[in-house]
């Protein structure tokens, strides 16, 4: 891929599995955080699948839309555009009623030392959401950091395996699923919660970050020497998917790729297409922050985009120049601080 033309593109291409399971809920799909890093390629690939269906339903994207060119974009793509701040009262309240939401609203990046705003984006918010929509199917956005770190070799976490969330952040998320749980209990709202672990494309992620050090001269550090990574195409399938599994009590899925990549390995592969000896830096801890994305595999199916052709493309992306997000995961802390 060589323009961000033929990356969202790509990012966009419906599955038929996709298109099946929509046509399984009917009505418009709403998705808060339409503007954020998934968003965007979620609306498209929902607008995509319904129009393969030819369904007549409507995408609405809410977001507040600093970017206004994003915002005409994906209106010109189809979606229905709707500016507003789901942190205030009023503009919650003014959303149209769908019977389909998703929620990909979040606060990570800056988290400390914002300990009181994430807790609120995080935890508080999620609740009032669950009550304006309270006769909607819900599935709202979480992550793997719920969980405890594991050992390397283990497989990773389950959606059975007990959460032990590390740093505040991870807290703040496991609060919003604890909320949209009890809400999903006591209205009987259908609700689906997805623990993403972690989601990938050319312009950010895991594999982004690695290339970026190899590319610079910089140290790799492989303490955390291990991470699942997932094509983002496939995770936004996933979250539309679930759709269908949202259900009281709230139906849990882990989205991750169905290796445990090496982050050591993956910079010496990176260095071979770059012509490039990386460095590294640390030694390999015995465990890691890790997902089984088994149960979602057996829905779902198996991502078409490998491991490899990731690492291929990422490479290509970052050596020439293409535009980034600028966000790094800090996939490689282990103190739970963003």
């Amino acid at each position: 891929m060589r323009s961000l033309t033929e990356l969202e593109d790509r990012l966009s291409q419906p599955r038929a599995g996709l298109i099946e399971d929509l046509r399984a809920v009917p009505g418009d799909i709403l998705v808060l955080g339409a503007g954020g890093k998934l968003g965007p390629s979620l609306v498209r690939l929902a607008l995509r699948a319904l129009k393969t269906a030819s369904d007549g339903r409507k995408v609405i994207a809410v977001s507040r839309f600093g970017d206004a060119a994003l915002a005409e974009s994906l209106g010109d793509a189809g979606a229905t555009i709707v500016p507003a701040d789901i942190a205030d009262n009023a503009s919650l309240s003014a959303l149209p009623d769908a019977p389909n939401v998703i929620f990909l609203v979040g606060s990570k990046f800056g988290s400390t030392g914002r300990g009181a705003q994430t807790w609120f984006t995080n935890a508080y918010l999620p609740g009032r959401v669950a009550e304006r929509f309270r006769d909607s199917r819900i599935v709202a956005l979480s992550t793997g950091n719920v969980y405890p770190f594991t050992p390397v070799g283990s497989g990773g976490p389950t959606e059975d395996t007990p959460v032990a969330p590390v740093g505040e952040y991870a807290m703040s998320c496991l609060g919003r699923e604890r909320v949209f749980q009890h809400f999903a209990e006591t209205n009987g709202t259908k609700t689906a919660l997805i623990r993403l672990n972690y989601a990938v494309e050319m312009r950010y992620g895991v594999l982004v970050d690695i290339a970026r050090h190899v590319l610079a001269g910089e140290p790799v550090d492989v303490t955390m020497g291990a991470a699942n990574v997932v094509w983002q195409g496939y995770a936004n399938e996933a979250i539309l998917r679930s759709l269908k599994q949202a259900a009281s009590p709230a139906f849990v899925l882990n989205v991750a790729g169905p290796e445990t990549l090496s982050v050591r390995q993956v910079a010496l592969q990176m260095g071979v297409r770059l012509g490039i000896e990386p460095k590294v830096t640390g030694a390999e801890a015995p465990t890691a922050l890790l997902s089984n994305g088994g149960k979602c595999h057996r829905l779902f199916g198996y991502p078409e985009t490998t491991l490899g052709e990731l690492i291929e493309m990422t490479v290509d992306w970052v050596a020439a120049g293409l535009p980034l997000l600028g966000k790094p995961t800090g996939f490689q802390k282990r103190d739970g601080k963003f």
